[in-house]
C-alpha cells in the first residue's frame, strides 16, 4: 500500500470521524436521544462525565481512523463506477456497520456503561448510532470517490 493512499485513509477518517461526530451532538443537542458518543466512550475510561471529552475524541478519532481503512478496503473490492455510487457504497456499508453497532450498543454496551446517563439506551439511541454511521460512511465514500483512494 502507498504512503499517499494511507495518507488520504487518514483524512477520509478524520472527516468522516468529524462528521459522524458533528451528527451526534446536533441529536444529543436537540433532545432527541442522548447521543452523545464522545462523552459516553471517555467516561467508560475515566469513569466520570467531567473528564471525558479528552479521552473520547481521541478514542473515537482513532478507531474511526482505523475503521476507515476498512471500509476503504470494502469499497475498492466493490469498484464502485461513479462518485455516486462511491458515496451510495460507503452509505451501505455505514448502514451495515450502524446496525451491528447499535445492536452491540443496546444489548451490551449501554447496561454495563459506569455512569448512570448512558445506561438507558433505548431505540432513540440505536437510531441515532445509526444515522451517525450512516454519515461516516457517505463522508468516506465521498473522500474515496473525489480523492481516488485505492488500496490495490
Amino acid at each position: 500500500m502507498e504512503l499517499v493512499a494511507i495518507i488520504k485513509t487518514i483524512f477520509a477518517g478524520i472527516l468522516g470521524t468529524g462528521g459522524m461526530s458533528l451528527a451526534m451532538w446536533l441529536i444529543t443537542r436537540s433532545g432527541v436521544a442522548n447521543a452523545d458518543m464522545i462523552r459516553a466512550i471517555g467516561s467508560i475510561f475515566t469513569r466520570s462525565y467531567e473528564n471525558s471529552f479528552g479521552p473520547g475524541i481521541i478514542i473515537h478519532l482513532i478507531a474511526g481512523t482505523v475503521i476507515a481503512f476498512i471500509y476503504i478496503l470494502l469499497i475498492n473490492l466493490l469498484s464502485p463506477t461513479s462518485i455516486a455510487y462511491f458515496i451510495l457504497t460507503g452509505a451501505m456499508i455505514g448502514l451495515f456497520h450502524g446496525v451491528a453497532f447499535s445492536f452491540l450498543l443496546v444489548v451490551s454496551v449501554a447496561e454495563h456503561h459506569p455512569l448512570e446517563q448512558f445506561r438507558d439506551a433505548g431505540s432513540e439511541v440505536a437510531i441515532a448510532h445509526l444515522v451517525g454511521h450512516i454519515i461516516y460512511g457517505l463522508i468516506i465514500g465521498a473522500v474515496v470517490g473525489i480523492l481516488g483512494i485505492r488500496f490495490f
